[in-house]
């Protein structure tokens, strides 16, 4: 009695910290997104001549674009796209990097199946159809949000696309590149997986985490959630903050729940409690991303997904552990966000209960002990359960050209789950090497026919 006390006073003072952490992370970046719009708001205010010719500049930009594939960066779970959170960058700037990059605003927590239906419509425009059965199934509106012009209408199989996308990022691609072959979006029948030119991964949760069940997540079935855990906190703050429905700042950062109506102006009172209870919304239905994250939500989604053979896939798999006398361990101390030291810590002990049994064939505990505090490195190389999909470990990446397309090329890189992300000083010469590659490959390495021409060669 008295060791069950205590573990239960350790597991509430974990829980504490957990949340003072992850609400002070939260705090910082949403007072970022305030000064820097604040900062640029004054910029504009004392240089309004200068607003005339970026737009000029802008337009001769997009006149030279002709038949150069956009690169699409996807966000991650609590992401954000261009027009969210004022004028900060998901990923902290790597976008100017090139001259033709969109960076979509999608659900932030809502489901992986979701995400997707919602890229295709930002890319096609129109409004977004989340499917009929899909909708009755999991309680929520068939359409959502209106794109009244697309992003890139002329996408079809003569112009494909470069995608890359980051921790869940990745396997909404990935979902949405199945989707295209099975023809699954109504009044296109001509998709096929060959709009997807090349996909790339930067700690993409392609096989589950662990980090799921550390969170609270039940490892029994991969969906529901334990009594009391982080998880819990953050359902009932997503509730609030959609019930509640206040359009400023919805609009400065939206979790993605619209199309489940939980706003006060339509379900009232009695529509909260039934939320809060758990009767109702997309946590009642596991309709959104965590269950999508663990590792029997992602061996039950990669049942279905492919590795096609005209598409070329890269990887990259962040990792911040190493074994010290056989025990994985934390890399480093001030290399790791506050936000994900515990969290490495914790994954890198984890076991999985040995009276629950095993989210897969053949799953073993030391397979899933190094991670990145966010996702174990196992599952960011390639996609391998439930079974092995091509691939190839890269070294050196000159001896693997040129590329060939249906083999998952992977590399591990030191680092934390959001060294890529948000604030580029942390990464420091890491950021532009990772980036830069991927860009230079997509444009110089990567293509079915004749290299496209870059604005910056054309021939005058």
């Amino acid at each position: 009695m008295i060791i069950r006390f205590w573990v239960l006073v350790l597991q509430l003072s974990e829980l504490f910290l957990s949340s003072i952490v992850h609400l002070l992370y939260g705090f910082y970046i949403f007072s970022s997104a305030v000064a820097l719009d604040l900062s640029q708001g004054l910029n504009e205010w004392f240089k309004p001549n200068l607003s005339n010719g970026g737009r000029e500049e802008e337009l001769k930009r997009t006149e030279s674009l002709d038949g150069l594939p956009p690169i699409v960066l996807v966000h991650g779970i609590f992401g954000f796209g261009k027009g969210r959170l004022g004028g900060l960058s998901y990923f902290a700037g790597a976008e100017k990097k090139d001259e033709h990059v969109l960076v979509p605003d999608l659900g932030s927590l809502t489901s992986i199946y979701d995400r997707a239906r919602e890229l295709f419509y930002y890319l096609k425009g129109g409004q977004v159809d989340y499917g009929e059965e899909h909708s009755q199934v999991y309680g929520h509106s068939q359409f959502g949000r209106v794109y009244e012009q697309g992003n890139y209408t002329e996408w079809d199989e003569d112009h494909p696309i470069h995608f890359v996308g980051h921790s869940a990022g990745a396997q909404v691609i990935r979902l949405l590149q199945q989707m295209l072959a099975d023809k699954a979006f109504k009044g296109y029948e001509n998709t096929s997986e060959n709009w997807v030119l090349s996909l790339t991964s930067l700690s993409g949760a392609f096989n589950g985490t662990t980090r799921t069940y550390l969170d609270g997540i039940e490892p029994e079935d991969g969906k529901s959630l334990k009594p009391i855990c982080l998880l819990q906190l953050c359902r009932l703050g997503v509730i609030m903050y959609d019930w509640l429905d206040i359009a400023w700042l919805k609009k400065y950062y939206n979790f993605g729940f619209d199309h489940f109506n939980l706003s006060w102006r339509k379900t009232g009172v009695s529509g909260l409690v039934d939320c809060l209870l758990g009767n109702s919304g997309p946590f009642a239905s596991s309709d959104w991303i965590l269950p999508d994250l663990s590792i029997q939500g992602s061996v039950r989604l990669n049942y279905h997904l492919h590795t096609f053979p005209n598409t070329f896939y890269f990887s990259y798999a962040t990792k911040r552990t190493r074994k010290i006398i056989g025990a994985t361990v934390p890399s480093s101390i001030l290399g790791i966000h506050p936000l994900l030291f515990v969290r490495v810590l914790q994954m890198s002990q984890w076991r999985h209960p040995p009276d629950v049994p095993p989210p897969y064939k053949g799953y073993r505990d030391k397979d899933w002990r190094d991670n990145d505090g966010a996702v174990n490195t196992v599952s960011m190389t390639h996609p391998c359960i439930p079974f092995e999909h091509p691939n190839h470990f890269v070294v050196n990446e000159s001896e693997c050209q040129p590329f060939q397309p249906g083999i998952w090329y992977y590399k591990i890189v030191e680092g934390d789950h959001i060294l890529f992300i948000v604030n580029r000083e942390r990464a420091g010469v890491q950021f532009d090497l990772i980036y830069d590659s991927i860009f230079e490959r997509c444009r110089k390495h990567v293509f079915r026919t004749t290299p496209p021409t870059l604005p910056n060669h054309i021939e005058h």
